[in-house]
């Protein structure tokens, strides 16, 4: 297969831009998912989107090529390139330019007819082997734009006449635009809109610039559409543990996004497991929409009401639905408790911990105490947070006892290992 920059089916692509960029370039001879050849045309490819941003160095191994993304530097998200190439058809492509250019103004109406009538004689005409469009396919086409609101339509008698979208002036929206394509989910329409303005303010750099959801684009407008027409779907959902993919049905109600990672989750109900479950949206390789929800409302209000004691995204809440009517079945909260020492130029510790509490709350006890508290689903995951408080800590207590346990264990770990305290 000949290397070509365009790309027909994205999720091939991403597929490998994942595996590049999220967990770390492989040598040709470590990725063995494909053919050494399929490898050099993908590894090319993305060259030819993130050269700027690559390199590479020289082991005993082989050699190792590496993404480097300075967000100083980079103001515009470069994954975004790889959702702007897309392969068409020649027949696609060529009817797409043909109908844009009968259609060059929006004061400008035809039928079906009248727009046929233009292509046979002013635009196939000259050609001795033409590219021949059926009435059928130019109406799934024009039907196509005007779905995606570039072309719009007036019922004139009997006749449907198509007319060009008016486009509006895009240049007073450009730093809401720039903001927008940066930091949101489905950012990429913004950075589309972008590409039609003329001038570019670069007048924002982010110190934490989560750019791999670019890759998520194309899943999460698919969920987000689901979410709003509250609809059941079917995700394809691929396991690094088992290196397998596996289909489950599931009940899509919120999208989380982490702020420590940039990282994108889908919180659902799984019917087949009677649980709210989350799915990593970079693990989910395909979606398909199914029939509407009957049950939607009321499990968006049982997340709601969970939302209260979850740190990340694990929680242990069983529902049961049946016949439109939902069972919330009981849980099991962990208790995290633990006190730290404030100095008085460390105000500030204090502030941060206001700042970052989430579901928890913060006691103040005297001048230089205070006492943080939560009840959460899962106290594993607030481990790396507690971390960060590490030598202002002056007592703790877990009601999860091996979670506690193999924290202090961590401690007299790294302890031994810098020689502090006892006999070392």
């Amino acid at each position: 297969m000949a290397y070509h920059e365009l790309i027909k089916n994205f999720e091939r692509i991403r597929d490998y831009m994942r595996e590049f960029y999220l967990y770390g370039f492989k040598s040709r001879e470590e990725y063995d998912k494909k053919s050494a050849r399929s490898y050099d045309n993908e590894r090319r490819r993305i060259e030819s989107y993130l050269g700027d941003y690559m390199g590479f160095h020289q082991t005993n191994a082989g050699k190792n090529v590496f993404l480097s993304i300075d967000s100083r530097n980079s103001l515009h998200n470069p994954l975004y390139k790889a959702l702007k190439a897309k392969s068409f058809t020649d027949g696609d492509i060529t009817l797409h330019f043909i109908l844009f250019d009968i259609l060059y103004t929006p004061d400008l109406w035809l039928s079906i007819d009248e727009i046929i009538d233009k292509i046979d004689t002013e635009y196939l005409c000259g050609f001795s082997n033409p590219i021949l469009f059926d009435k059928s396919t130019i109406r799934k086409k024009l039907k196509e734009y005007v779905d995606l609101g570039l072309l719009t339509t007036l019922k004139q008698g009997r006749q449907l006449l198509y007319s060009r979208t008016g486009y509006p002036e895009l240049s007073p929206f450009t730093d809401l635009l720039e903001f927008f394509s940066e930091t949101a989910p489905c950012g990429v329409i913004g950075s589309f809109l972008l590409d039609k303005t003329e001038n570019s303010s670069e007048y924002f750099s982010f110190k934490h610039h989560y750019i791999t959801h670019a890759l998520e684009s194309e899943i999460l407008c698919q969920l987000f559409e689901a979410i709003s027409e509250k609809r059941c779907v079917t995700i394809t959902n691929y396991s690094r543990r088992s290196n397998c993919h596996r289909e489950w049905k599931v009940i899509p109600l919120k999208i989380f996004i982490s702020v420590q990672s940039g990282r994108c989750y889908l919180m659902s109900y799984n019917p087949a497991l009677h649980r709210m479950k989350s799915y990593r949206l970079d693990y989910i390789t395909k979606v398909q929409l199914q029939e509407l929800s009957y049950g939607f409302d009321r499990l968006q209000e049982i997340l709601c009401q969970i939302q209260s004691h979850m740190w990340g995204i694990s929680c242990s809440v069983s529902c049961e639905i049946s016949n439109g009517n939902q069972r919330k079945k009981g849980y099991r909260l962990e208790h995290v408790e633990f006190t730290l020492h404030i100095e008085s130029n460390e105000e500030y510790i204090y502030q941060r911990l206001e700042r970052e509490k989430r579901c928890g709350t913060v006691e103040r006890l005297d001048d230089h105490t205070c006492r943080f508290t939560a009840d959460v689903f899962d106290t594993s995951e607030m481990i790396p947070w507690i971390r960060t408080f590490i030598c202002r800590i002056t007592s703790m207590d877990f009601s999860n006892r091996t979670i506690e346990n193999q924290f202090r264990q961590d401690l007299e770990e790294m302890y031994r290992l810098y020689h502090i305290g006892g006999d070392c």
